[in-house]
C-alpha cells in the first residue's frame, strides 16, 4: 500500500478553508483508493471527533507557532520534518511558502506535488516581509518541486511566464445539495443577501460593508467569515450588525449544511476575492445555485463563465448591482440553474480527487529507487 503524506494545511479533519476543504475530501477518497494516508496539521485545528471523520486517515499534529505571519512557516518545516522520519513515498505539499522544505524532502528521495495557491503575495494582509517571504518560497517551490498543480488555468499561465514551470491543472470542487431545504434564520426564500469570506482587504470587504449598510434597507444582509485573528474588520462587521437590525454577522461558520443553506436560498451571493485562482466558496455556491454577483476578475470569470453577474469594487457599484438583481427574480433563476449546471460539468469533488488521485500515481511510479 503506497503512503502519502499531505502537508500544509491545518489536518484532517478541520474546517478552516479551501485547503482543508479539499483534504476532507481528498483523504478518504485516497484511503478507498488503496492509499495509506497521513496528514499533518496543527492540533487546535483538527476535529478528532467529527462523527465524519474517515478513520481510515492517519491525523499527526505536529508544533509550530501561532502568528498571523510564522504559522504556515514553522507548521510547514516541523510536518515536513516529521514526514521526512516517517517515510513515506509521495508528499502532497500545500502552499509555496512551505517550498523552503521541499530540499529536505527531495534529500529524503520522496517526490512531491506542490499546490501553488494564488499568488499570495499580491494579498493585502500582508506585509513587505512576509510578501517577501512568500515570493521567496514561491522560487523555491519551482526549484525543488517535482510537480505543481494549479487551481486555475490563468495561475498556471502566470506561473509558465515567471518560472517556466509547466504543471496540472485541478480546481477545487463543490456538494450539490441532497434537496431543497428551507432558509435558516427566519429568512426568506431568495429575500436576502450573503456574504461568504476571510476578512481581509483583497476580499472587497470594506467597500461590501460601506454597501451593505446601503443594501440593508431594503433587504437583510448576513455576513459569514472572520479574520481569524480578530481586527478591523471584525470590529467593522460587530458594529455593522449591532448598529442595522437588518445585518446579521454570523463569524466563521464551520456547519457545512447551514452553510450550504444560506447559499441554496439567498436572492444574491456576493464574491469580492480579486486574489487566487478557483476558489473553493464561488465553486460552492455554484453547486447550491446560488445567483452570483463578483468583483470582476479573471479567476472569478474563469470560474462563473456566463452564470454570474460581475461588478466592478466600488461601494456603489456594489450596491447598485446587487440591488438590481435582487429586483430580477427571473435572471435570478435563470443564473442559478446555469451555476448548477456549470459546476456539475466542471468543478466536482469526484472530478478533482480522481486528478489528484493520478498525478500521485504518475509521482509514485517516477520516484527514484
Amino acid at each position: 500500500m503506497p503512503k502519502v503524506a499531505i502537508i500544509g494545511t491545518r489536518g484532517y479533519p478541520s474546517y478552516y478553508g479551501g485547503f482543508e476543504t479539499a483534504v476532507r475530501k481528498l483523504a478518504p477518497y485516497l484511503s478507498e483508493a488503496g492509499w495509506d494516508v497521513v496528514v499533518y496539521g496543527r492540533p487546535q485545528s483538527m476535529k478528532l471527533d467529527d462523527p465524519e471523520r474517515d478513520q481510515r486517515v492517519h491525523s499527526v499534529a505536529t508544533r509550530g507557532l501561532e502568528r498571523k505571519s510564522l504559522s504556515t512557516l514553522t507548521y510547514g518545516f516541523t510536518a515536513t520534518r516529521r514526514a521526512v522520519k516517517d517515510g513515506c513515498d509521495v508528499a502532497l505539499v500545500m502552499n509555496v511558502a512551505n517550498g523552503f522544505w521541499l530540499p529536505l524532502l527531495r534529500a529524503a528521495r520522496i517526490p512531491t506535488l506542490v499546490n501553488v495557491d494564488g499568488i499570495e503575495w499580491e494579498r493585502a494582509k500582508w506585509g513587505r516581509i512576509a510578501k517577501a517571504v512568500f515570493r521567496s518560497g514561491a522560487r523555491s517551490t519551482a526549484r525543488w518541486a517535482n510537480t505543481l498543480v494549479y487551481d486555475a488555468h490563468e495561475i498556471k499561465r502566470w506561473w509558465g511566464a515567471k518560472f517556466g514551470r509547466d504543471g496540472i491543472y485541478i480546481p477545487y470542487g463543490g456538494d450539490a445539495p441532497a434537496q431543497d431545504s428551507e432558509p435558516p434564520l427566519g429568512l426568506r426564500f431568495r429575500g436576502y443577501v450573503l456574504v461568504v469570506a476571510r476578512f481581509v482587504p483583497e476580499n472587497t470587504i470594506p467597500e461590501f460593508f460601506e454597501a451593505a449598510a446601503s443594501i440593508a434597507k431594503a433587504w437583510p444582509v448576513v455576513i459569514v467569515g472572520s479574520s481569524g485573528y480578530g481586527g478591523e474588520l471584525d470590529d467593522s462587521a460587530r458594529l455593522l450588525a449591532e448598529s442595522t437590525p437588518n445585518i446579521t454577522w454570523l463569524g466563521h461558520v464551520a456547519d457545512d449544511q447551514l452553510l450550504h443553506r444560506l447559499m441554496q436560498n439567498c436572492g444574491v451571493y456576493f464574491h469580492g476575492h480579486s486574489v487566487g485562482g478557483t476558489n473553493p466558496a464561488l465553486v460552492q455556491a455554484m453547486a447550491c445555485g446560488t445567483p452570483a454577483v463578483a468583483r470582476d476578475t479573471v479567476y472569478n470569470r474563469e470560474v462563473l463563465g456566463d452564470a454570474g453577474v460581475f461588478t466592478e469594487p466600488s461601494p456603489r457599484q456594489i450596491a447598485d448591482t446587487v440591488s438590481e438583481l435582487m429586483q430580477d427574480s427571473n435572471r435570478q433563476s435563470a443564473l442559478s440553474l446555469a451555476a448548477r449546471s456549470r459546476q456539475q460539468e466542471l468543478f466536482t469533488w469526484e472530478l478533482v480527487c480522481g486528478r489528484y488521485e493520478s498525478a500521485l500515481r504518475e509521482a509514485l511510479n517516477a520516484r527514484p529507487v
